[in-house]
């Protein structure tokens, strides 16, 4: 990882300046599945308030008709089930900051994402996007690393990230089994994905 190390306090302290920047920034929080992407996220919101809006990528995931139509349904979360080139084009209506701009939101209640449930207004100063490929440079996501003023990425420890990620699993409905192998399965090869892009982070964040 080239990125430098940082706490929590030192990454919120990064948060605050970006926001005080005086112009609208982009956050990007990046991270394997579980790595606690939108913890991090809501602690920027929390200390922010109204400086700052999170848009997860979730909210570009396909819906799950489409998946199933398409055949991917058994590796949803992989970078080629989300809208990526929808997801580069909020992200440039983002930088513009010119009137308000709504963004979906992932319901993972529905298991699918919701159109215009986030609104970011043009007077925000910071825009904080968490999801996995935001570094990644394939399947249509290239562009994104480049729309981002800083970039972070979260690597807990793996034994940690995985635990909690078969409960996150569990807790939306998911036998203990079947969230055991989705966790170990679909979701650990996506995460060996995306820990091949933590070089491209400003800063690496091991909550």
């Amino acid at each position: 990882m080239s990125g430098t190390s940082a706490s929590l306090d030192e990454v919120l302290g990064r948060a605050r300046a970006l926001a005080a920047d005086g112009s609208r920034r982009l956050l990007g929080i990046a991270g394997a599945p579980g790595a606690g992407k939108s913890t991090l996220a809501a602690h920027v919101a929390d200390e922010l308030g109204r400086r700052a809006v999170v848009v997860p990528m979730d909210g570009f995931h396909l819906a799950q008709s489409e998946l199933e139509r398409i055949g991917r349904a058994d590796r949803k979360g992989a970078p080629d089930t989300f809208d990526a080139a929808g997801f580069v084009a909020l992200l440039r209506r983002l930088r513009v900051a010119d009137g308000i701009v709504y963004a979906p939101e992932y319901r993972r209640d529905l298991r699918n994402p919701v159109a215009g449930a986030i609104a970011v207004p043009p007077d925000v100063p910071l825009v904080v996007v968490e999801g996995n490929y935001l570094l990644l440079a394939s399947h249509g996501f290239a562009p994104v690393a480049d729309l981002l003023d800083e970039a972070w990425f979260v690597a807990p420890d793996d034994d940690l990230r995985l635990q909690r990620l078969v409960a996150r699993h569990v807790a939306f409905g998911k036998t203990a089994q079947d969230a055991h192998d989705w966790s170990h399965g679909p979701d650990e090869a996506n995460a060996r994905l995306v820990a091949a892009t933590a070089a491209r982070a400003d800063v690496v964040v091991v909550p």
